[in-house]
């Protein structure tokens, strides 16, 4: 996995009396440093295998398992189209939406606001402001947009949501765009595992 790292930060199980069903823990991870490079160059549009990551696993996957995929700046889910140039084969149920909130205030997934990806459009919007990400022209920096969350159904039908917190190696407070390293995702997730169960605590 090269220089990724997950690290658990906590977990939160779901009450339950004596009749009534046992429900897996809710998991609150944070990912530093998952590698999403293209080998496009410079003014030419991404070209390159997509990383695939699944939220049980908390690790990047090459299987059909996976729920998300990262090349550059792009973030696919598993479900809807397949095709697109070096996109992976969508083989599971997966969808998502960006969401104006804090990533705490997010308490639920909304299965009315999911999408699929398409032939002409991704769940995950395309391009500075309206997905996750600002590009300054000036500065040549891409930021998260502060008060953004990601959320996501899964490849297998289970919901998680996603906060973005930087895109260059090693997360620099102030990243330089000549210096520091890009395409290099750290984020925090919250994953619900539990089947039908659409809330994050």
């Amino acid at each position: 996995m090269k220089n990724i790292k997950i690290i658990l930060i906590s977990l939160f199980i779901l009450s339950c009396g004596p009749e009534d069903p046992v429900f897996e823990p809710i998991e609150v991870m944070i990912v530093t440093n998952l590698h999403s490079p293209t080998t496009s160059e410079p003014g030419q549009p991404p070209s390159g295998k997509f990383v695939k990551f699944s939220f049980a696993k908390q690790t990047i996957v090459t299987g059909d398992d996976w729920d998300v995929a990262f090349r550059a700046t792009t973030i696919l889910v598993n479900g809807g189209f397949s095709g697109g140039q070096d996109e992976p084969s969508r083989t599971g149920l997966g969808g998502g939406y960006v969401t104006v909130g804090n990533y705490g205030s997010i308490k639920s997934a909304d299965e009315s606001l999911i999408e699929q990806d398409s032939e002409t459009n991704k769940a995950i919007k395309l391009g500075s402001g309206n997905g996750w990400y600002n590009y300054d022209s000036q500065t040549h920096l891409i930021t998260p947009i502060a008060g953004r969350t990601l959320v996501f159904k899964t490849h297998n039908g289970r919901y998680a949501k996603m906060q973005i917190m930087s895109y260059y190696k090693d997360s620099p407070e102030t990243p330089n765009a000549f210096s520091s390293q890009s395409q290099y995702y750290t984020f925090n997730y919250t994953y619900q595992p539990n089947e039908g169960v659409t809330t994050f605590d």
